[in-house]
């Protein structure tokens, strides 16, 4: 079964960009040249976004492939299809990789296990509640990509139209 997703490097220094692509070309067994374009977020840093189509995990093996570089910000997404639900990760140098599984809707789903842990941990008092819904909906990776997010001045725009 196959799915597709995207790939968004919010933030990479120019040395890293070839690494990335090959990271991404050993992930899908073909070639990868990315448009990259300069971040106006963060100096001497660029981005780009590339979409993919692969097995059900590719967006796993993508994440893993690039998680262990330092300086680098981003995101990969994974659509839910027949035989899987959706995927999310984030990455920051800061807050390092984050893991969501989405529905078909793009609703973060959380695992009972994980929520009756958050509780025990707010119940035991080492933490608030509110901090960790934030942690399990990962609000602190949104929090910090945000602003590079948005390319900037250059950046290729898609418009979408829907005719009714």
């Amino acid at each position: 079964m196959t799915t597709r997703g995207v790939l968004y490097v919010h933030s990479a220094p120019r040395a890293l960009c070839p690494h990335v692509e090959w990271a991404i070309a050993g992930v899908l067994g073909v070639r990868v040249t990315l448009d990259w374009i300069k971040q106006p977020a963060a100096n001497g840093t660029w981005r780009a976004e590339f979409s993919w189509q692969g097995e059900v995990g590719t967006a796993s093996k993508l994440a893993s492939a690039l998680r262990g570089w330092h300086l680098l910000r981003f995101e990969v997404t994974a659509e839910p299809c027949a035989t899987a639900e959706g995927e999310r990760y984030s990455s920051t140098p800061e807050l390092g990789i984050f893991h969501a599984v989405t529905g078909m809707h793009g609703d973060i789903l959380i695992p009972e296990d994980r929520l009756r842990a958050a509780l025990v941990r707010s119940a035991r008092g080492e933490s608030e509640l509110e901090e960790e819904i934030a942690k399990l909906l990962g609000k602190p990776w949104d929090d910090e990509l945000e602003p590079f997010r948005y390319a900037g001045e250059g950046a290729p725009v898609r418009w979408l139209h829907q005719v009714v």
